[in-house]
Protein backbone atom coordinates (compact mmCIF):
# COMPACT_ATOMS: atom_id res chain seq x y z
CA UNK A 1 0.00 0.00 0.00
CA UNK A 2 1.33 3.36 -1.38
CA UNK A 3 -0.03 5.30 1.47
CA UNK A 4 1.89 3.42 3.88
CA UNK A 5 5.09 4.32 2.16
CA UNK A 6 4.17 7.64 2.34
CA UNK A 7 3.74 8.49 5.99
CA UNK A 8 6.99 6.47 6.61
CA UNK A 9 9.44 8.27 4.26
CA UNK A 10 7.64 11.17 2.87
CA UNK A 11 6.39 12.90 6.36
CA UNK A 12 8.58 15.71 6.80
CA UNK A 13 7.74 16.75 2.93
CA UNK A 14 3.68 15.68 3.43
CA UNK A 15 4.45 18.08 6.51
CA UNK A 16 5.79 21.43 4.24
CA UNK A 17 9.17 20.94 6.33
CA UNK A 18 11.30 19.38 3.74
CA UNK A 19 10.99 19.97 -0.18
CA UNK A 20 11.88 16.39 -1.13
CA UNK A 21 11.69 12.13 -0.06
CA UNK A 22 12.90 9.41 -2.00
CA UNK A 23 12.37 5.64 -0.68
CA UNK A 24 11.97 2.41 -2.92
CA UNK A 25 8.39 0.79 -2.76
CA UNK A 26 8.04 -2.68 -3.41
CA UNK A 27 4.99 -3.69 -5.00
CA UNK A 28 3.05 -6.88 -5.96
CA UNK A 29 1.86 -6.95 -9.76
CA UNK A 30 -2.12 -6.81 -8.17
CA UNK A 31 -0.58 -3.14 -6.56
CA UNK A 32 -1.08 -1.53 -9.73
CA UNK A 33 1.54 0.98 -9.80
CA UNK A 34 1.09 2.88 -12.52
CA UNK A 35 -2.80 3.31 -10.88
CA UNK A 36 -1.79 4.08 -7.28
CA UNK A 37 0.90 6.95 -8.62
CA UNK A 38 -1.84 8.15 -10.61
CA UNK A 39 -3.83 8.09 -8.06
CA UNK A 40 -2.15 10.03 -5.44
CA UNK A 41 -1.03 12.48 -7.96
CA UNK A 42 -4.57 13.67 -8.67
CA UNK A 43 -5.56 14.06 -4.43
CA UNK A 44 -2.02 15.30 -3.18
CA UNK A 45 -1.30 17.61 -6.50
CA UNK A 46 -3.60 20.86 -4.86
CA UNK A 47 -1.67 20.78 -1.70
CA UNK A 48 1.69 21.11 -3.85
CA UNK A 49 2.96 17.74 -3.91
CA UNK A 50 3.92 15.70 -6.25
CA UNK A 51 4.84 12.09 -6.83
CA UNK A 52 7.65 11.00 -9.30
CA UNK A 53 8.36 6.88 -10.55
CA UNK A 54 12.25 7.57 -10.97
CA UNK A 55 13.29 4.13 -11.62
CA UNK A 56 11.36 0.63 -11.91
CA UNK A 57 13.63 -2.81 -11.67
CA UNK A 58 12.15 -6.18 -10.47
CA UNK A 59 8.74 -4.93 -9.25
CA UNK A 60 10.62 -1.84 -6.74
CA UNK A 61 9.92 1.24 -7.77
CA UNK A 62 12.19 4.41 -7.06
CA UNK A 63 9.80 6.98 -5.57
CA UNK A 64 10.88 10.73 -5.41
CA UNK A 65 8.11 12.89 -3.62
CA UNK A 66 8.20 16.20 -3.88
CA UNK A 67 7.16 19.93 -3.98
CA UNK A 68 7.81 21.30 -7.20
CA UNK A 69 7.68 24.84 -6.32
CA UNK A 70 10.29 24.57 -3.76
CA UNK A 71 12.20 22.45 -5.75
CA UNK A 72 12.28 24.84 -8.56
CA UNK A 73 13.43 27.17 -6.10
CA UNK A 74 15.98 24.90 -5.34
CA UNK A 75 17.38 24.91 -9.30
CA UNK A 76 18.38 28.30 -9.62
CA UNK A 77 22.10 27.25 -8.01
CA UNK A 78 24.79 26.96 -10.97
CA UNK A 79 25.97 23.53 -9.07
CA UNK A 80 24.09 21.43 -11.39
CA UNK A 81 25.23 22.48 -14.22
CA UNK A 82 28.54 20.38 -13.89
CA UNK A 83 26.00 17.24 -14.21
CA UNK A 84 24.27 18.05 -17.67
CA UNK A 85 21.38 20.01 -16.05
CA UNK A 86 21.40 22.67 -18.89
CA UNK A 87 17.70 24.01 -17.93
CA UNK A 88 16.60 25.08 -14.35
CA UNK A 89 12.78 23.84 -14.77
CA UNK A 90 11.82 20.89 -11.87
CA UNK A 91 10.34 19.05 -14.70
CA UNK A 92 13.28 19.08 -17.03
CA UNK A 93 15.23 18.19 -14.23
CA UNK A 94 13.80 15.59 -12.88
CA UNK A 95 14.01 13.92 -16.30
CA UNK A 96 17.50 14.42 -16.60
CA UNK A 97 17.81 12.88 -12.98
CA UNK A 98 15.76 9.57 -14.05
CA UNK A 99 18.24 9.77 -17.23
CA UNK A 100 21.50 9.59 -14.88
CA UNK A 101 19.94 6.58 -12.61
CA UNK A 102 19.00 4.55 -15.73
CA UNK A 103 22.68 4.74 -16.20
CA UNK A 104 23.88 4.79 -12.76
CA UNK A 105 24.65 1.57 -10.96
CA UNK A 106 23.91 3.80 -7.69
CA UNK A 107 23.03 7.13 -7.33
CA UNK A 108 24.23 10.32 -8.97
CA UNK A 109 26.02 12.54 -5.96
CA UNK A 110 23.99 15.47 -6.92
CA UNK A 111 20.92 13.81 -5.77
CA UNK A 112 21.23 15.79 -2.61
CA UNK A 113 19.95 18.90 -4.03
CA UNK A 114 16.75 17.15 -5.10
CA UNK A 115 16.45 15.62 -2.10
CA UNK A 116 16.89 19.39 0.30
CA UNK A 117 20.40 18.63 1.80
CA UNK A 118 22.32 21.24 2.17
CA UNK A 119 24.45 22.40 -0.89
CA UNK A 120 27.82 21.96 1.21
CA UNK A 121 27.15 18.50 2.36
CA UNK A 122 26.30 17.39 -1.05
CA UNK A 123 29.46 19.30 -2.01
CA UNK A 124 31.09 17.41 0.81
CA UNK A 125 30.21 14.31 0.20
CA UNK A 126 31.56 14.24 -3.62
CA UNK A 127 34.62 16.24 -2.85
CA UNK A 128 35.73 13.31 0.24
CA UNK A 129 34.04 10.82 -1.37
CA UNK A 130 31.21 10.26 1.22
CA UNK A 131 34.53 9.72 3.68
CA UNK A 132 35.28 12.24 6.54
CA UNK A 133 32.25 13.57 7.84
CA UNK A 134 31.17 14.84 11.06
CA UNK A 135 28.04 13.03 11.35
CA UNK A 136 25.63 11.10 9.54
CA UNK A 137 21.46 10.74 9.36
CA UNK A 138 19.50 11.18 6.73
CA UNK A 139 22.82 12.26 4.64
CA UNK A 140 26.63 12.78 5.38
CA UNK A 141 26.99 16.03 7.25
CA UNK A 142 30.52 18.05 6.66
CA UNK A 143 28.97 21.43 7.48
CA UNK A 144 26.90 23.00 10.44
CA UNK A 145 27.03 19.65 12.38
CA UNK A 146 24.78 21.64 15.68
CA UNK A 147 21.87 23.10 13.01
CA UNK A 148 22.08 19.69 10.90
CA UNK A 149 21.02 17.29 13.76
CA UNK A 150 18.49 19.51 15.31
CA UNK A 151 17.17 19.08 11.54
CA UNK A 152 17.33 15.51 11.96
CA UNK A 153 15.50 15.43 15.25
CA UNK A 154 12.97 17.56 13.78
CA UNK A 155 12.23 15.17 10.82
CA UNK A 156 12.48 12.06 13.00
CA UNK A 157 9.57 13.67 15.35
CA UNK A 158 7.44 14.86 12.12
CA UNK A 159 7.38 11.10 11.05
CA UNK A 160 6.45 10.12 14.50
CA UNK A 161 3.49 12.25 14.53
CA UNK A 162 2.70 11.80 11.17
CA UNK A 163 2.83 7.80 11.91
CA UNK A 164 0.80 7.76 15.45
CA UNK A 165 -2.04 10.33 13.69
CA UNK A 166 -2.34 8.20 10.30
CA UNK A 167 -2.56 4.92 12.77
CA UNK A 168 -5.73 7.14 14.23
CA UNK A 169 -7.31 7.39 11.28
CA UNK A 170 -6.07 10.19 9.83
CA UNK A 171 -6.40 10.33 6.59
CA UNK A 172 -3.27 11.50 4.46
CA UNK A 173 -5.24 14.20 2.65
CA UNK A 174 -5.50 16.01 5.85
CA UNK A 175 -2.25 15.39 7.15
CA UNK A 176 -0.79 16.62 3.88
CA UNK A 177 -0.09 20.62 4.50
CA UNK A 178 -1.24 23.07 1.65
CA UNK A 179 1.74 24.86 0.05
Amino acid sequence: MLERYLIEHCSPTLASVKTANLFTWSFAPEEMPEQQVRYWNQELQARGISLVVLRVQNQKALMYVCRKQRLQERLVQNFLGKYGYVQKDADYALQRLKERLAKAEGFPHEIGVFLDYPLEDVVGFIENAGQNYKCSGCWKVYCNECETRKLFAKYKKCREVYRRLWKQGRDIRTLTVAS
